[in-house]
């Protein structure tokens, strides 16, 4: 999962850690990539409703880096030019997530969500990643029902299961299968150091949430020379790319179901749904049952068992907002649904700031919009591109889903099922091992339903030069800029203005104003 789709419903442990392939571009290489380092972008406007300093262009990059004088594609690129004469420091590139998070928009986005004193240090710089929005958008032609991929295990439906990911995977390589092998978080990676060469940068900054933590550390990995100041928000685990992400949403949530259950029977008399956790946790699954039986009518949909486990998931790491809402099917269930509540409640739509407009190109009536299925298709084919340590075996998954079902009962099932990577063509290149001493900052709620904190921690050790600044008792996805009195912005401002990370790593808490920062969506993402 992204934050960047910003889903719950994204923002995936357990992986071979392989000798990166295709070194960075340097030596040998840096002749051939000279052209497109040259590249002057015709800046414009990027729409008639938005600022004119907010100035869009295309640039071309090589499909395959491997064979820079091969077929090209084309990347939307994006600046605000807020920098100040004499304060000047450099460009300061976004990601907002995914796989497949557009961020053309993200320099409008964050010009206000940035202090004055970061703003004008930088040039703010946005891009929508390969095979994403405008940059030569891939699309496997998928139907609503095909990018759903959130399918809980049951014996009966499991070879119905093996089809979708079967079918998936064989539409991706038919509609795509010219450029899924290049659409990979390594060439992204050298995509964005191609964007920095452009701009005439030395080096580059970043700020990064959710995959695009990952995306910023396999930069630093493969480019730690040009490798500036590097924020990276709400981390992706690199020994878990990719299956082990996803997993990791079923372990990582058990914790939070344990604290919501503490919470919500010390508030018995509001809720009233149990006087102790044990109870709680009962009228939960008793809820869950009866919705298997016959589904629950809420506010004119229908839910199942399974839909409340995984629409619920990501609700549990904010105990107020889950008991809120498990009131609200306990009532429906008895036939007395309120037409003001969903299964998801009105706060756990609260995304941060940054992410409060969707994570998309400017939509001027003269812009082409990307096709439909792109976030799926883009989501699929980085997951599945990047790393060879996904089973081809349906078997394999079926035992897996069984296993983690009983362990991690609200969603094992769902993140250990078979995904269309069983049936992706071998990737192109080993998976990137991040493992280096770049001098970066991350930053980390405790309570994060798409990158949980296990997760978080991971990426810290993998970087062995980064500062850590954890929010302890922290809510959401995505820390800096959902709220500009969080503990940890002034961490993160302090070090974009001046470049200089905490003596140590910075626990701090959290300043009481939190939402989910999750909104629904058909493909789960970081």
């Amino acid at each position: 999962m992204r934050i960047g789709r910003l889903a719950p419903v994204l923002a995936v442990g357990v992986t071979a850690t392989l000798v990166p392939a295709l070194a960075p571009a340097q030596a040998s290489a840096a002749e051939p990539l000279a052209r497109f380092e040259a590249q002057k972008p015709a800046w414009h406007r990027c729409d008639a409703s938005e600022p004119a300093s907010f100035q869009c262009a295309t640039i071309k990059v090589p499909l395959d880096y491997s064979r820079p004088d091969g077929k090209t594609i084309k990347l939307a690129i994006s600046r605000m030019k807020t920098s100040v004469p004499g304060k000047r420091h450099g460009a300061l590139l976004f990601n907002p997530g995914g796989p497949g998070g557009e961020g053309l928009d993200m320099p409008a986005m964050m010009k206000d969500v940035l202090p004055k004193k970061v703003r004008e240090q930088y040039d703010l710089i946005g891009f929508d990643p390969r095979g994403v929005g405008r940059s030569t958008p891939v699309t496997c032609s998928l139907t609503g029902t095909e990018q759903n991929s959130e399918h809980p295990y049951k014996a009966e439906t499991f070879s119905r299961d093996v089809k979708w990911a079967r079918t998936v995977a064989d539409k991706c390589r038919a509609k795509s299968g010219d450029k899924l092998p290049y659409i990979t978080t390594r060439n992204t990676a050298r995509d964005m150091d191609v964007i920095r060469a452009v701009l005439g940068e030395k080096k580059l900054s970043y700020l990064g949430y959710s995959y695009g933590t990952y995306l910023g550390a396999v930069y630093a990995q493969m480019f730690p020379q040009r490798t500036d100041r590097f924020v990276l928000d709400s981390s992706v685990d690199p020994a878990r790319v990719w299956r082990g992400m996803i997993q990791i949403w079923a372990s990582g949530t058990e914790p939070a179901f344990t604290r919501w259950t503490k919470y919500t029977a010390e508030h018995h008399r509001t809720y009233k749904l149990g006087n102790t956790p044990a109870e709680v946790r009962k009228t939960f699954w008793n809820l869950v049952a009866r919705a298997d039986r016959t589904p629950i009518d809420l506010d004119g949909q229908k839910y199942t068992g399974d839909d409340i486990r995984s629409g619920l998931r990501p609700v549990f790491f904010s105990p107020k907002y889950a008991a809120e809402a498990v009131v609200e099917l306990k009532k429906a269930a008895a036939g007395h649904g309120s037409s003001r509540h969903s299964l998801l409640p009105p706060g756990a739509r609260q995304a941060p700031r940054w992410a409060s407009a969707p994570a998309s190109a400017p939509t001027g009536s003269g812009v082409a919009q990307p096709p439909a299925d792109n976030g799926s298709a883009s989501f699929w084919s980085v997951l599945c591109g990047d790393t060879a340590a996904w089973s081809h075996d349906p078997e394999q998954y079926r035992r897996d889903a069984v296993r983690d079902k009983a362990k991690y009962p609200l969603y094992g099932d769902f993140g250990s099922n078979i995904t269309p990577c069983a049936f992706w063509d071998k990737p192109v290149e080993p998976v990137t091992r991040v493992d280096n001493k770049v001098r970066l900052l991350t930053v980390q709620n405790q309570w994060d339903s798409q990158t949980p904190l296990a997760s978080g921690l991971g990426m810290h050790r993998a970087l062995k030069g980064s500062r850590m600044v954890y929010v302890k008792g922290g809510e959401g996805h995505g820390v800096y800029g959902g709220d500009p009195r969080s503990c940890a912005d002034g961490q993160v401002n302090a070090y974009l203005s001046t470049g200089k990370l905490p003596a140590r790593d910075v626990t701090c808490k959290p300043s009481g104003r939190q939402g989910l920062g999750v909104k629904p969506s058909l493909v789960p993402s970081f």
